[in-house]
């Protein structure tokens, strides 16, 4: 594996287009939704607040069935068909005027994102080896990160325009954008269905909720995923609340995890390469990201360059241990999951990032901005604490999944006798 952000040729090179494609959409897409929905058409803040959050509630309970759809009806047409759904459901936010239409628009959007992740997880799965598949997720992770800086410039343009046309314009290209992805997407080998009608009829009541091993891991990483707002939020808050230092230096931290992450997230994936290594790299994470809340902590009451330091060296070590959680969650995600479901459990676990992006603004807001450095440190000791049980409960879901596979290679020994 290299440090390349260009992935080797062939399917995984196509997924990397097909995600830069859609990731420029969204980067211009999120600089400038909020604003357009307030200033351009009119809705109150909290309306706007509260109908994305609802959407996102919808989309993380629908995206588990659309995954299990991609398992049974194949995952590539799944995967086609979803990103051309989100693309029409970015578009229909052009004609949005009232709140009603905006939430039905944001649940449409919701839905086919979280649909359309799954299925490209089960898409990957099925073109990728088991070995190389936290390689190329750390791939699409560094080009994820270049196509959201891309589109964050285009819609910085837009903002500085501020018309009505030049939002517009945004929002079209978000759209084009998901078109664009679906036509990459068809260029891919199909992937034949995973899962049967016969095996999904005797399988017919089973969830994934039902295999609690991988529920607690799901769970697990969602409480490692809540400093996700960190960068748009939690540190902006405090920069501006607790600390000395210039505003500036929100939009530098941010610059600077986005680099970091587009340089450095193939390397530090690398040694990631089975269950003992993924748990080893969450529970370094963890200590890691306590390291980083506490250096953070420091920033609060000192002089501004002292200030600015402390948020630097803070801002360093969090990317750091972002890239070896995300390498961890990503090998243990696919690892404990049938291969047969990997649609269904890809999208069950992506709930995680809704929750976190759902109830990580208050989670932040209330340790980092209500309670100061006491908070901080309570933050870093909870991810500590989950990245630590992150092991037993691999090890857990792995005993299961060995269960599992004994058992059907037991069935199917039966089977064959018979």
């Amino acid at each position: 594996m290299t440090n390349s952000l260009v992935p080797p040729a062939g399917p995984q090179r196509v997924l990397a287009l097909a995600q830069l494609s859609n990731s420029v959409g969204d980067g211009a897409y999120y600089v400038t939704s909020a604003l357009y929905f307030t200033h351009v058409v009119g809705l109150d803040p909290a309306r706007v607040g509260l109908g994305l959050t609802v959407g996102w509630a919808v989309g993380s309970v629908v995206g588990v069935p659309l995954g299990r759809l991609a398992d049974r009806r194949g995952a590539r047409g799944t995967a086609v068909l979803l990103a051309l759904a989100t693309g029409l459901a970015v578009a229909s936010f052009l004609v949005v005027r009232d709140f009603v239409p905006f939430v039905l628009a944001a649940c449409a959007y919701a839905s086919a994102q979280s649909g359309l992740a799954a299925a490209r997880q089960a898409l990957l799965a099925g073109l990728v080896s088991a070995g190389e598949r936290t390689g190329l997720l750390a791939h699409l992770q560094a080009t994820l990160n270049a196509g959201l800086a891309v589109g964050a410039g285009l819609g910085g343009l837009a903002l500085h325009a501020g018309t009505r046309a030049a939002y517009l314009g945004v929002f079209a290209v978000d759209a084009a954008s998901f078109a664009v992805c679906a036509v990459l997407l068809l260029r891919l080998p199909s992937v034949a269905p995973r899962v049967s009608a016969v095996s999904a009829e005797k399988r017919r009541g089973s969830s994934v909720l039902r295999d609690r091993p991988y529920a607690v891991i799901t769970l697990l990483n969602t409480v490692l995923l809540l400093r996700m707002p960190l960068l748009s939020l939690g540190i902006p808050l405090w920069i501006a609340e607790r600390t000395a230092a210039p505003t500036w230096l929100v939009s530098a931290l941010f610059v600077l995890n986005t680099g970091a992450v587009m340089v450095f997230q193939v390397r530090m994936a690398r040694g990631v390469t089975g269950l003992e290594s993924a748990t080893r790299a969450v529970r370094r994470s963890g200590w890691v990201m306590l390291a980083a809340c506490a250096v953070f902590a420091l920033s609060a009451g000192a002089s501004p360059w002292v200030a600015v330091g402390a948020l630097v060296v803070g801002a360093v070590l969090q990317v750091v241990a972002e890239m070896g959680q995300s390498a961890g969650s990503w090998q243990l995600s696919f690892d404990l999951a049938p291969a047969e479901r990997v649609g269904e459990y890809q999208g069950f676990f992506g709930t995680g990032v809704t929750v976190a992006r759902t109830l990580g603004p208050l989670v932040l807001t209330t340790l980092l901005v209500e309670w100061g450095t006491p908070g901080w440190l309570l933050l870093g000791g909870v991810t500590l604490l989950a990245s630590y049980a992150m092991g037993p409960a691999a090890r857990r879901a792995a005993g299961r999944t060995s269960q599992r596979d004994a058992g059907r290679a037991q069935s199917a020994a039966v089977g064959c006798v018979n």
